[in-house]
């Protein structure tokens, strides 16, 4: 048996299967968007006016109800507008303006329903749009949080809802320095007021309070909510979560995806005095987050006849002495997943685990430290792909010695070809003696046989976790390299088939061959001509073929990914080269790359 070459096969195929396997789940088509819009005014008759006692159908249910919501976007027969900014502009508002918001709060319902990320773009261009967070109600995309206070049934107080058209008391811009407090009158002794501040950043404040002047002590339950109506256009890809979310205590972090969502209904997990839910995209979210030990009942609901999601949570009751004042508090956090950002919300404000906003994925312990290596680097440098290539440089320097022992068993093996070939010829028609004798040569070199798949192995985490730090993280999105390349968390966009640019013509995605896809593979095909040229014709194939495949495979991975691939591989051919070199055996990449070129001369068999 052909020990050693077995074993290179063994070597390649594993690490075809996994690529392949990226290739098919990670970089392959899309899935379809599902739609977004359903018949989502079938409620309107039933829910509209919901003046009695003006309670919010979006609200969560307290106590009978055990928790459970009802959501409704359509709620109060909403009307709809045909483009965004004629929603906005339908109803009364306060704006909003800070240091990386803008936006408005809704006098109708008091809501946060229009909020825009100044510092992002919907492309690298800089005056392409902002990227829109919030919508409000009866646009073409709803997304909007919202807040209030519901009571036990038969509880005769008249509660404000989302129509009601609640009053400014005080500042009428909300900014870091300027709270917005609203205020509503229920003309039967409670004044109902709702305070939001928000920091330099991305995390609101709401307080909420009642006053009441009835006679009569009442209980209410203070609640929070996230709606969003139809499924959005989502990255479609199984290494990323985009959907519900939240950490509960415990339980730890609960993922929920639309599709499930759908099909269930509703999840509550337990009550907890510790967590936070809410709703993430790729790159940005909104989350409710109750103040940390004030118990509080997370639920995700989903409503067919709306076509609403909705992460909400509903608090302990707070009883309201008449002549007395009830007060409760939360935070929300709405704007972009930034790594450090959110490390020092979680630290500053003691909110659970809050770092898995962004998801890390199952390698977390390479993931992150993997980011905050190429973050460090780019504040030293100023460019993540050169960050990237220092990085690499370090992971090399980590990962030598293993690499090394490797290099220098691959040599000694060279070394001992003479040897093996003629215990082969010895023992041709006894496999078992011929492997006994090699593995006894294996043991007096001291030669691993499986060494060169070291070098393999050990490449793959840190190629899965820069691959993640660069699909997940927003401080990638964006991020230039040098030239051409203005977005390293994309594809690199020249081709070959239209001579990168200088032909008019865009060719189809899978024959978006750029360029730095040609220089790994090119650096992947020096480094297989390093090595003898097997003797066995399949593994020649798989040896030739190999990088034309991995060539096409990555041209449609983050360019980012593809400039690190090409790199460590040219990193490798030299560590290989000077390992070989010290070690007295010969490097057959000259010799193999001027065998391209030679005409092979015909068997004696073939001359007439």
């Amino acid at each position: 048996m052909i020990s050693e070459n077995r074993n290179t096969i063994l070597a390649i195929v594993l690490s075809l299967i996994v690529l392949l396997g990226w290739q098919y789940f990670v970089a392959g088509p899309q899935l379809e968007r599902q739609q977004a819009e359903l018949q989502a005014q079938q409620e309107d008759a039933e829910a509209a006016r919901q003046a009695a006692g003006g309670a919010n159908p979006d609200a969560p249910r307290p106590s009978t109800a055990s928790g459970t919501s009802a959501p409704s976007l359509a709620a109060g027969g909403a009307v709809t507008f045909e483009s965004r900014k004629q929603a906005v502009a339908a109803s009364e508002r306060v704006s909003i303006d800070t240091p990386l918001l803008s936006g408005s709060l809704n006098l109708t319902g008091a809501r946060l329903d229009d909020l825009r990320l100044k510092d992002y773009h919907e492309t690298v261009d800089k005056s392409s749009p902002t990227i829109v967070l919030f919508s409000p109600k009866g646009s073409p995309n709803p997304y909007y949080t919202d807040y209030g206070w519901v009571a036990d049934p038969g509880t005769d107080v008249p509660l404000p809802g989302p129509e009601t058209v609640w009053s400014v008391d005080g500042a009428e811009q909300l900014t870091p320095a300027t709270p917005v407090t609203l205020s509503w009158d229920n003309g039967a002794g409670f004044t109902f007021k709702r305070t939001y501040s928000v920091d330099e950043n991305y995390m609101f404040t709401v307080d909420q309070s009642v006053e009441n002047a009835s006679s009569e002590d009442v209980t209410l339950y203070p609640y929070g909510l996230i709606a969003r109506r139809g499924v959005p256009e989502t990255t479609g890809i199984w290494i990323l979560h985009e959907g519900l979310l939240g950490v509960f205590g415990e339980e730890g972090l609960q993922e929920v995806d639309y599709s499930d969502l759908e099909e269930e209904g509703s999840v509550r997990p337990a009550k907890v005095d510790q967590g936070w839910l809410g709703i993430t995209d790729k790159y940005w979210a909104s989350t409710l987050i109750p103040v940390p030990g004030q118990p509080f009942q997370p639920g995700f609901s989903y409503s067919a006849a709306s076509g609403n999601f909705q992460a909400d949570y509903l608090g302990d009751g707070v009883t309201v002495a008449a002549g007395a004042t009830g007060e409760t508090s939360s935070y929300l956090f709405a704007g972009a997943k930034q790594t450090k950002l959110l490390d020092g919300y979680e630290e500053a404000l003691g909110i659970q685990q809050f770092e898995l906003l962004i998801d890390w994925g199952w390698f977390y312990f390479l993931t992150k430290p993997m980011f905050f290596a190429i973050d460090y680097f780019f504040h030293l440098f100023g460019n993540f792909g050169v960050a990237i290539l220092v990085v690499t440089v370090i992971v090399k320097l980590i990962f030598f010695p293993l690499a090394n022992k490797s290099y220098v068993s691959m040599s000694k093996m060279k070394l001992v070809q003479p040897q093996m070939t003629e215990i082969r010829e010895k023992y041709a028609d006894d496999r078992q003696k011929q492997q006994q004798a090699l593995m006894e040569l294996y043991k007096k070199e001291k030669i691993n046989p499986l060494a060169g798949c070291l070098p393999i192995v050990i490449q793959i985490p840190v190629f899965f976790s820069l691959y993640k730090v660069l699909f997940v993280t927003i401080e990638m999105r964006h991020a230039p390299f040098f030239g051409w390349i203005q977005d390293l968390s994309a594809p690199d966009p020249t081709s070959l088939f239209n001579l990168f640019g200088l032909i008019p013509w865009d060719p189809p995605q899978m024959l978006m061959l750029g360029v730095w896809p040609l220089i790994m593979g090119i650096t992947m095909f020096i480094q297989m001509k390093m090595n003898p040229a097997p003797p066995d014709p399949t593994q020649q194939m798989i040896f030739t073929w190999m990088p034309v495949i991995f060539t096409f495979m990555l041209a449609s991975f983050p360019a980012g990914l593809v400039i690190y691939w090409a790199w460590n591989n040219t990193l490798s051919v030299t560590q290989q080269y000077i390992i070989m070199r010290r070690q007295g055996a010969k490097v057959e990449l000259w010799d193999n790359l001027g065998a391209l070129f030679k005409r092979k001369k015909p068997a004696p068999d073939d001359k007439k």
